[in-house]
């Protein structure tokens, strides 16, 4: 990336500068395309995941709605999905939250139950950002093109985590952002299928075939281009290498921690990911206290102005109000390594025996 802090050029200008940008964009787009089995044609450039999803949501709804008005997501999405939908619920749409199980998962019976003449799009995770679960996406697209209904998928969280097709998916759009797979903050990308339209979210001028208007941002779809490039090549370490040390990560929590709970599917979920209920210890005291030693995760709770909300996650798959508060995320990538994963459990243990005191749970009611 840093070659291009001198890269100047405007991508749409026709003078040398402006065509080595422009040249550095199309590659990148190349290598975004391939790490999803796409044309690179197919590929429109974004800000990040949640442009990408209210490109898509209100795209499809804008084109669609004035024969169809019905739209189906799950209640598990990203924010930026489900803050989407309810927006176009208030424009006069009907939108059917699916439940999932104590897993994480959606059933594709569900799905087959809700479908309507009237339904324009169903918008479905790939894999959960806070769990891993991975939901059954191709047997999801099949039964939406069954019923004549566009598929889109938020595979933010899985491209550079695990194997990404959407040929083999069959889905119409999908999502992706970046800094989920090491590149920059700020650049994302989204796939459309071949032979589909949808207005633009950000209207301006002809960049991105018409679909996003405004100057490309060459540094950043450099940096997701180069991302994209290296995470192809680390897909296989990441199945096996991180796989592994995520597995000993929770094998250590689950013996260190008398009656911690691991919140997700136990295999069909990313090789990197892992959510767990830690009862008694309160899940933001215990990420405060290991910050300061070195270990960043996250809680399972977004405290917000004073009035902590459980996740909607959890609570959706079952757990109570106290248990989500107890709950606490670790991500892993291919720079980790195994004595980081010894150290974190060493922490966590001192911590526990310790520090009881300062991270034990206290309802937020």
């Amino acid at each position: 990336m840093t070659d291009f802090l001198r890269c100047y050029g405007n991508p749409s200008s026709i003078y040398g500068a402006g065509k080595e940008a422009h040249d550095a964009v199309e590659a990148a787009r190349k290598s975004v395309a391939l790490l999803i089995n796409a044309t690179p044609r197919r590929i429109v450039f974004t800000s990040g995941g949640s442009e990408g999803n209210n490109f898509v949501i209100k795209g499809v709804a804008f084109a669609l709605g004035a024969s169809k008005n019905h739209i189906v997501t799950s209640s598990i999405e990203h924010p930026s999905v489900l803050a989407a939908c309810r927006w176009l619920e208030k424009h006069g749409f009907e939108v059917t939250y699916l439940p999932v199980d104590r897993n994480a998962i959606v059933n594709p019976e569900d799905l087959s139950r809700v479908l309507s003449e009237r339904t324009c799009l169903v918008s479905i995770m790939a894999a959960n950002n806070e769990t891993g679960s991975l939901q059954p996406i191709t047997e999801l697209a099949r039964i939406a093109a069954q019923r004549g209904v566009l598929f889109h998928t938020d595979a933010v969280q899985a491209v550079g985590k695990m194997p990404v097709d959407v040929q083999e998916w069959g889905a119409d759009f999908l999502t992706l952002s970046g800094h989920k797979f090491n590149g920059p903050k700020g650049a994302g990308a989204v796939y459309i299928r071949k032979g589909l339209e949808i207005p633009p979210l950000i209207h301006g001028g002809k960049q991105e075939r018409g679909l996003r208007g405004g100057t490309e941002n060459v540094l950043s779809i450099v940096g997701i281009g180069r991302a994209a490039h290296l995470a192809g090549q680390r897909l296989g370490e990441m199945e096996s290498r991180v796989r592994k040390l995520r597995d000993d990560l929770q094998q250590g929590i689950l013996r260190i921690v008398s009656g911690a709970k691991l919140n997700g599917h136990p295999e069909k979920r990313l090789p990197n990911t892992l959510n767990v209920t830690l009862p008694g210890i309160r899940g933001e005291s215990l990420v405060l206290a290991l910050d300061s030693r070195g270990v960043f995760f996250s809680s399972g709770s977004a405290c917000k102005s004073g009035s902590p909300d459980p996740s909607h996650v959890l609570l959706a798959m079952g757990l109570s109000t106290d248990e989500a508060h107890c709950a606490v995320r670790f991500s892993l990538g291919t720079e980790n390594t195994t004595e980081e994963i010894e150290g974190t459990l060493q922490s966590l243990r001192e911590v526990i025996n310790t520090s009881l005191a300062n991270v034990r749970f206290v309802s937020c009611r």
